[in-house]
């Protein structure tokens, strides 16, 4: 019989090097308001920061940041993300953001904390999740 490899599980935790790769590029124009787009579904949570014109700037999702399977779509891989982009907006010196949420997911709340928790100054909220007034055609009845 030969030795047991025990392999140790750790909890959620963020990937050191991914958020040190995210953090090192950040853009030499300066952004004082902005608009943050949280699109947050069962599976993922991605973050996007623009400008007043509707221009990308900055971006990450959960999955970006190493968390993977289940875990990307929990409030916890949300914070994170949302953290992480306060931080780099922060460098962009961007003071105020209105906020955009679209999805049905855990992590829409939680992304929005994690992102104001660093300073930044939240105006306004707005959920545009799609909702359908009817929906689809239901399928006929079958015949036997």
């Amino acid at each position: 019989m030969g030795k047991r490899q025990v392999i140790k599980k750790e909890g959620q935790t963020v990937d050191k090097g991914l958020v040190s790769r995210a953090l090192a590029h950040v853009g030499k124009k300066k952004h004082v308001s902005g608009t943050l787009f949280v699109q947050s579904t069962y599976n993922n949570t991605k973050i996007l920061v623009t400008d007043k014109a509707g221009n990308a700037i900055i971006w990450s999702s959960s999955g970006a940041l190493g968390f993977k399977g289940a875990k990307k779509g929990t409030p916890f891989a949300a914070a994170k993300v949302g953290e992480l982009l306060a931080e780099k907006a922060a460098a962009l010196g961007m003071k105020e953001v209105d906020v955009v949420v679209k999805g049905v997911g855990a992590g829409r709340e939680s992304a929005i904390r994690g992102f104001s928790s660093k300073g930044i100054e939240i105006s306004q909220i707005r959920d545009v999740t799609p909702v359908p007034h009817n929906g689809p055609k239901p399928k006929k009845p079958r015949r036997i």
